[in-house]
């Protein structure tokens, strides 16, 4: 039997901490930065990790989509009434390493970038938030939809040199 460090090695535990990572993230996390995070503890193997979290889904805590995983409304509230049964140092260690994941989802979730096909014209629509309300709202006509797919990651890697550049066009 290999001997693991860390404070977290119970399955209960590792479900709590991924409740825990998944609470603070204000949206949907991809499976292997999920992993990363929950393994921040040097107790945690990625296939008890594996288990845990799909142990969860199907007690409707924590929810798959397409592009990763976030909190269930009954995910939440469990994991707000047990995770101070977590040792502090990993809430500390977690909480430092999801900040940075937490601030992308976050910015992320300011950015409306999609586009759509109708009586063979592709249009992409752009759009931005502060957080307050909507800042920015552009809607194009692209050659295709591979341009369209282009502007959309250009659009949410740039979004802010973007409206900077537009508002200094603009205001000249």
């Amino acid at each position: 039997m290999e001997e693991r460090f860390g404070f977290i090695h119970e399955k209960l535990d590792i479900k709590i901490l991924i409740l825990f990572v998944l609470r603070r993230l204000p949206g949907v996390v991809d499976r292997d930065v999920l992993a990363d995070l929950v393994q921040c503890d040097g107790g945690i193997g990625y296939f008890d990790y594996s288990d845990c979290l799909y142990e969860l889904i199907a007690a409707g805590q924590v929810a798959e989509e397409d592009d990763g995983y976030r909190i269930t409304e009954k995910g939440a509230e469990n994991g707000e009434t047990v995770e101070s049964s977590l040792p502090y140092s990993v809430r500390k260690k977690a909480e430092k390493l999801l900040a940075p994941e937490a601030e992308r989802l976050r910015r992320l979730s300011m950015l409306t970038a999609e586009h759509k096909l109708k009586d063979g014209l592709c249009t992409v629509t752009l759009a931005m938030d502060d957080g307050k309300g909507e800042i920015l709202r552009v809607e194009l006509l692209c050659a295709d939809e591979e341009q369209a797919v282009r502007m959309e990651k250009n659009f949410k890697r740039n979004a802010e040199a973007i409206y900077g550049d537009m508002i200094n066009m603009l205001d000249k």
